[in-house]
């Protein structure tokens, strides 16, 4: 052993760390201060959204690219990440996805087009992969059996409550200095990560750990997973029944087999498939997908609703969903302690119940909403989601092989990133298409002029982010109109996006009985000095 390096052996041999440097819990406060700002980054920048998208002049498909973009780099790059962890080591891919994401948000605040932005949101996501499996592989090579779940809980708990707390800190930011801030942020709390990460990180190798790459793997599982994230991306442009649309779908299905046959006979895989003999494994996965399209798709909308048809600043937005963000910061503890009695099965099953019930209850908001019945569905989807984050992340990082625990972290951070942006570019789908076909209906009927086909596309933009597309000079009873018509075909979007969501949710609750407790934790640091 070098002061640098562990190589991870049983754990009555493991030898515990002295001092600072591999202590468990400076670990565990290091890696949450830099997978605080990867979560951070998921949500903080959907209340910024309309700010940047009136600053650049950008289009809704822009501003919904600059939260795709960050996703889609997290999914394909996630897996291949963990694999480097597991490789070179956590701490060495930590330190660099760190500083490589602070240095990526420094560039977005610097960019005066929505090009550069969405181009320095890739490079982010890009990093934050590096860094987010690299967490949990430290924690799991650091944390004896009877720690780990609790250590998950609080690691889990850091991301609930970052990616809740997002918005709340990005209207402070963008209502009292700007957009930019935002990303500037991260520039500080990525130096402090960096610090800590030099003195405190203790690198561990297991034994068996891969000593070559699967380098054809690492393509045509990138591949694959980004012509699927990008036909489905895509799709609302192109249409569901377009060739472009099925193109890609099928290319992804080819390269998936091609994958999956490939990793049957290299000597050292990327994905060994026996991992996914793991039933619940492969339910954790799962769950961690259908969470993230309810969680993520949903919030995408909220925030325009808050603003742009409640009419709220940036601040306010955020202090509105504060209930959201409490819940999951008292609930994630309050689950981990339930999950380490009672086993994930029944706080994952009854955490997706309370997340679908919120989600039809968001289904039912409108225009003129309380700001207490709106807590209420904010506060039953926070509960609702701890429990998940926390569970979920056991069940997968707990399943796997000790050799394998960057990979474990690389799916289960893949499968929320897929699972974000799905959710937003289905409900996305979902919003349009109910805008499109009710938008022109309800405008008649409210006895306003008719629009050529160049006005309604342009109007359906608008009204997509909750915009009512009056033009300067409009008498004010004729704007009142537009404004009523507006918002009235926003909130029909939305709700039918959030009963899907709801859907998702409910299929969700089937999903986590499938689940079990981690079978190998124990093959962690189980003689560490706690």
């Amino acid at each position: 052993m070098t002061s640098q390096t562990v190589v991870d052996k049983a754990p009555q041999d493991a030898v515990p760390p002295s001092g600072l440097r591999g202590h468990p819990w400076f670990t565990l406060i290091t890696v949450a201060v830099g997978v605080m700002m990867v979560a951070l980054d998921g949500t903080i920048v959907a209340i910024a959204n309309p700010a940047i998208q009136k600053d650049l002049g950008a289009t809704f498909a822009e501003v919904q690219w600059i939260t795709n973009g960050y996703f889609l780099a997290l999914a394909v790059a996630l897996i291949t990440a963990g694999k480097l962890g597991d490789r070179f080591g956590h701490r060495q891919t930590f330190l660099i996805g760190v500083i490589g994401f602070a240095a990526a948000s420094g560039a977005i605040g610097m960019s005066s087009s929505i090009g550069l932005v969405v181009a320095f949101r890739v490079l982010q996501g890009l990093f934050g992969a590096l860094l987010m499996p690299a967490a949990l592989g430290l924690l799991r090579a650091t944390f004896p059996a009877e720690k780990l779940n609790m250590a998950i809980g609080i690691w889990g708990m850091v991301i609930g409550a970052s990616t809740a707390g997002g918005p709340i800190l990005g209207g402070v930011l963008v209502e009292h200095v700007n957009w930019q801030s935002v990303f500037f942020i991260n520039v500080p709390v990525g130096i402090l990560a960096v610090v800590l990460g030099v003195l405190i990180l203790l690198d561990h190798r297991a034994v068996n750990a891969p000593r070559s790459f699967d380098l054809l793997g690492i393509g045509l599982l990138s591949g694959a997973m980004f012509c699927l994230v990008w036909a489905l991306i895509k799709a609302p442009e192109w249409g569901w029944g377009d060739g472009r649309t099925w193109t890609f779908l099928v290319a992804s299905v080819v390269l998936f087999g091609l994958f999956a046959f490939w990793e049957t006979r290299v000597r050292e895989p990327l994905i060994p498939l026996g991992l996914f003999r793991s039933v619940p494994l492969s339910a954790g996965v799962v769950l961690m997908v259908l969470m993230a399209i309810a969680f993520m798709g949903g919030l995408f909308f909220v925030t325009f609703y808050l603003q742009n048809v409640h009419g709220m600043s940036p601040i306010d937005a955020g202090l509105h969903l504060l209930p959201l963000t409490g819940m999951m910061i008292v609930g994630s503890p309050l689950a981990g302690a339930m999950i380490t009695k009672l086993g994930p099965r029944v706080p994952l099953a009854g955490g997706m119940a309370l997340t679908a019930i919120a989600m039809y209850g968001m289904s039912t908001l409108e225009t003129d909403t309380s700001s207490g019945l709106m807590s209420i569905w904010f506060a039953l989807l926070g509960l609702g989601l701890a429990p998940v984050m926390v569970g979920a992340t056991e069940v997968i990082v707990g399943n796997a092989p000790m050799e394998l625990s960057g990979v474990a972290g690389g799916l289960q951070q893949a499968a929320m990133q897929i699972g974000g942006s799905l959710g937003t570019a289905v409900l996305g789908a979902v919003m349009a298409s109910k805008v499109d076909s009710d938008l022109a209906g309800n405008w008649t009927d409210a006895g306003l002029p008719e629009l050529t086909a160049a006005q309604e596309a342009q109007a359906a933009e608008a009204v997509q982010v909750g915009v009512a597309p009056v033009a300067p000079g409009t008498p004010d009873a004729i704007a009142a109109k537009i404004t009523d018509v507006a918002h009235d075909t926003f909130i029909s979007g939305m709700s039918l996006a959030s009963l899907v969501a709801a859907g998702v949710a409910a299929v969700a609750v089937a999903v986590a009985f499938l689940t079990k407790r981690g079978e190998n934790a124990e093959a962690g640091a189980g003689a560490a000095h706690i």
